[in-house]
């Protein structure tokens, strides 16, 4: 077991190397149908492991002057009172019993079909709005976008539904969140939204994935194992991602996390 626990973090590191994204997306999947771990350990251990591997980006990111802070505040506002109100619920409610087992499967499948929509439809979504400025609804989104204030309230409740999605499921702190930053900051640069998403995407898990411990649901065996798998894969994902173009592999990882969702939900 021990073996295919490095090997499903060796997996799962040379997908995020080379796509950028599937780190919770993949993993709690693969350790809640292939491993048979309980949902709730599955998604506790998945957001330590989550948060340990995107530490280091923030630091690289930070000494680049790319991370915009003020929106990773906002974010944070919503995400951070979000997640511990999650972890209460769930906790009183019994998660370490398995209590919630079938909330937090159907969560999963749910947040894994919204991020396959947001790695396939970003792109098209983008030119549709671009195309449609002039339409009444389009252009009522645009007004509420450019009101700082309005902006601002969007973005915290933003970082709620992300606390929310992200303590139940591990999955949506990524694509999701890049997606609505994309639409809500136009003007940032894509390196700039990838760099503030990750910065809001660490402390997130990180703050879920110790509730998690708190209560129980992280099991410090298999988050060692999951790393010492995934460190070679990141790298090896990155040497990897140069030769294949992302036009084949996000469309790809988009039609699994689809499937996956779905087996999720039914």
């Amino acid at each position: 077991m021990e073996w295919g626990f490095l090997l499903a973090g060796l997996f799962v590191g040379i997908m995020v190397g080379m796509t950028g994204v599937g780190g919770g997306s993949l993993m709690t999947p693969i350790l809640i149908f292939i491993f048979h771990v309980q949902p709730a350990i599955a998604v506790g251990t998945d957001l330590l492991f989550a948060a340990i591997t995107k530490a280091g980006g923030i630091w690289s990111y930070w000494r680049h002057g790319v991370v915009k802070w003020h929106i990773v505040w906002r974010l944070a506002a919503g995400s951070i009172p979000a997640t511990l109100a999650t972890l209460w619920f769930m906790n009183a409610t019994g998660m370490h019993d398995g209590n919630h087992n079938e909330i937090i499967t159907k969560a999963l499948g749910v947040a894994l079909i919204l991020t396959s929509s947001a790695l396939l439809l970003k792109a098209p979504l983008g030119r549709l709005l671009r195309s449609q400025e002039s339409h009444p609804v389009v252009s009522a989104l645009y007004d509420i976008r450019e009101n700082e204030l309005n902006k601002a309230m969007i973005t915290v409740i933003t970082g709620a539904l992300l606390g929310v999605m992200v303590t139940l499921s591990s999955v949506g702190a990524g694509a999701l969140g890049a997606v609505i930053l994309l639409f809500l900051y136009p003007r940032l640069k894509g390196v700039e939204i990838v760099a503030t998403d990750i910065a809001h995407a660490v402390p997130l898990t990180f703050v879920a994935g110790l509730g998690h411990s708190a209560v129980g649901t992280v099991d410090w065996s298999l988050l060692v194992y999951l790393l010492a798998g995934s460190l070679p894969g990141i790298f090896i994902g990155t040497h990897l991602g140069v030769r294949i173009s992302d036009h084949i592999m996000r469309p790809l990882l988009a039609v699994i996390l689809v499937l996956v969702g779905i087996k999720c939900l039914i």
